[in-house]
């Protein structure tokens, strides 16, 4: 879609932001989120990525995965997608995606594009292997998963991420299961809160160095 000016949630103009809407198929409804998490992710800028609406996807509220056929090319002309499911399913009710809170939106975005940029390191047949794993084990899973975490708590995303795990575990009308797969396969809050706090540091003592 062609992104045009808006103004986003807090009444702020997402100009600045249409930069990082180069290359990607945005839906109107959460233009504003997701521009906001691409802007945390400069590499991804040139990124060929499509984000998809989808009636149903099983187990999951988003999925970021290559687009299968482009792997059968050269890796410069390789395209992702990131399903997001239309509805956020509670326990007796479905809730719109667009109505969850802004930063838990924006986290659950970061956390799919740190997904791409793990794939964007890999080549097309490592791709290839990293799908067969992915989904044969679980532990293999819980590892690039927390990867993803980590690309986005890296380039300042934890508040966000944070908040979106804090929803999902302490949302009462959340599945008990999908709450536990969180908690089993994620980094929780508090190891990011960790994170954050390293970064942080790391960031005070390059400040102080760059001084002397």
């Amino acid at each position: 879609m062609t992104l045009s000016p808006t103004m986003n949630t807090n009444g702020q103009d997402n100009t600045d932001l249409l930069q990082f809407g180069q290359n990607k198929q945005i839906p109107a409804l959460l233009e504003n989120n997701i521009l906001k998490a691409l802007s945390f992710y400069p590499e991804l800028k040139n990124a060929t990525i499509s984000f998809i609406f989808k009636t149903n996807i099983k187990t999951s509220v988003m999925q970021a995965q290559p687009v299968f056929t482009t792997l059968l090319s050269k890796r410069k002309n390789r395209r992702y997608r990131i399903n997001i499911s239309a509805h956020f399913k509670l326990i007796n009710a479905q809730m719109p995606i667009q109505h969850i809170p802004d930063d838990v939106m924006i986290g659950w975005i970061g956390h799919e594009l740190g997904h791409i940029l793990d794939y964007e390191g890999r080549s097309n047949a490592g791709m290839i292997s990293f799908g067969y794993r992915y989904y044969f084990s679980p532990t293999y899973v819980k590892q690039a998963e927390m990867v993803a975490d980590s690309y986005a708590v890296e380039r300042g995303m934890g508040n966000y991420i944070i908040a979106t795990k804090r929803f999902i575990l302490n949302h009462a009308e959340l599945p008990q299961a999908y709450k536990d797969k969180i908690a089993r396969l994620y980094l929780s809050p508090d190891v990011i809160v960790e994170q954050v706090r390293k970064l942080e540091e790391k960031k005070q003592e390059q400040q102080q160095t760059a001084l002397r």
